[in-house]
């Protein structure tokens, strides 16, 4: 009958057909069943069907939805649970790199040599490692994700990452760190103050963008770090960006500065009436991350600095905390991180000062 697949061959015998399972490429295997008769074939594929010894194509839709697809539920998935920037840098990585190459594979056919494959190719195109890394995290969630959509069917992907050479952080010596605070003390204006202010307080250039001087207590001595800025991607405008203000990177990013005397002084010193005014401007205007890189860019250079950006003062003020012999339990918690691995991993970078007299402490145990 139409449908079933059963037809008389040429050597008399009669054959049915049946979908006995998919490959991973999505090509279907069929399976055999002979007899005599047309009845003695179609009793074969009965039997082989209720016996359990047929296994039956996968007949849902989703069996065979391409990884793109899943790739893009789980990006939507992301903005009800997550922040817009963490959002954004998924999506970039998800349409650079993975839906371009793994887009159009079957999830299940997404095997640790295909992901060893990716990575090499990604190596081979100049990506730092670094990069690379960020980009299989990236694939190794949507792959997570995917595996919850097909329970059972998904082959454990273990996902080697390649190996980042570690780059010394640019941290400011104390000549240099002298040099740019006269710099910047000389005819001081908003913005040079907020640049000021980042080298005594370790903050972050989007904390800084969105500081106004109601976060500043000057009787307290205290900041309140509690926003930040970044440029995202703005989906609704064809692809152009936009400053979003929002949280902070993260629930312990979220925390009460307090200032040393120097830093309070300052404050005092630059405090304004309006306290709604963002600190860089003294006024309701602000200053976006890109433009305050490009001043400090312009104060360095002025001051015969190379290779200084924003972060490098962030850099420079955990090192010297640790160089005064700063706890690290009340740097990372003044820094913002979630623990103090991170604190000492990161942004602490002994000198070579701190180290001699360290080694000169060996003196006193005979050494």
């Amino acid at each position: 009958m139409k449908g079933e697949n059963i037809f008389k061959r040429k050597d008399g015998r009669w054959e049915a057909r049946y979908v006995k399972d998919r490959e991973l490429s999505g090509r279907i295997v069929y399976g055999y069943c002979y007899g005599k008769t047309y009845k003695e074939a179609k009793e074969k594929v009965s039997r082989f069907k209720s016996l359990g010894e047929f296994r039956p194509a996968r007949t849902s839709c989703e069996n065979h939805l391409k990884f793109g697809h899943f790739c893009d539920e789980w990006l939507e998935s992301c903005r009800f649970r997550l922040k817009g920037s963490t959002c954004e840098r998924y999506k970039t990585a998800v349409e650079n790199h993975i839906k371009p190459r793994l887009g159009g594979y079957l999830p299940q056919s997404i095997t640790e040599e295909a992901v060893n494959e990716f990575s090499s190719i990604l190596l081979g195109e100049g990506l730092a490692p670094k990069t690379v890394k960020d980009i299989l995290i990236v694939l190794r969630l949507a792959l997570k994700f995917a595996a919850k959509q097909l329970p059972g069917e998904l082959p454990a992907v273990e996902i080697s990452y390649p190996k980042e050479a570690k780059k010394e952080a640019r941290v400011l010596s104390i000549d240099e760190q002298k040099r740019l605070i006269s710099y910047l003390s000389e005819n001081i204006d908003s913005c040079k103050f907020g640049v000021l202010l980042a080298m005594l307080t370790g903050l972050r250039i989007g904390e800084l963008c969105a500081l106004k001087w109601e976060n500043i207590s000057v009787k307290e001595r205290t900041i309140r770090v509690c926003a930040t800025m970044q440029r995202l991607r703005n989906d609704g405008e064809g692809g152009r960006t936009k400053v979003v203000i929002g949280s902070p990177k993260s629930d312990l990013s979220s925390r009460v500065i307090p200032l040393s005397d120097a830093a309070a002084a300052l404050c005092k010193l630059m405090e304004v009436k309006n306290q709604a005014a963002y600190i860089l401007t003294g006024n309701a205007e602000f200053i976006e991350p890109r433009t305050l890189q490009y001043r400090l860019k312009k104060y360095a250079k002025d001051c015969g600095l190379e290779g200084v950006h924003f972060h490098t003062l962030r850099h420079t003020f955990a090192t010297r905390c640790v160089e005064v012999g700063f706890e690290i339990k009340s740097l990372s918690e003044i820094l913002g991180h979630s623990t103090t691995a991170i604190t000492m991993e990161r942004y602490v970078h002994s000198s070579m000062k701190l180290k001699r007299e360290n080694m000169q402490k060996l003196t006193a145990v005979g050494l």
